[in-house]
């Protein structure tokens, strides 16, 4: 039995990256509720980023939905 290791080196460096990525942009859309509510209480209507939440977290969907795809195809 052989083992492909340039093929397991690329499987860790994506979902290395995946991970990161989706960490990053789930960080990114809990911030922007903070800043939405940060936002209201001075008097702001804060949906810039309320709306930059909703594609942060929209997109995280998208890439785990993707993950799942690839897994269960």
């Amino acid at each position: 039995m052989d083992i492909d290791w340039g093929a397991l080196g690329t499987v860790f460096v994506v979902a290395l990256v995946a991970a990161v990525v989706l960490t990053v942009l789930f960080a990114y859309g809990v911030r922007g509720l903070s800043e939405r509510a940060i936002a209201r209480e001075q008097g702001g209507s804060g949906v810039v980023q309320f709306t930059g939440s909703i594609v942060c977290f929209v997109v995280s969907a998208a890439v785990v939905a993707y993950g799942i795809y690839l897994i269960v195809a």
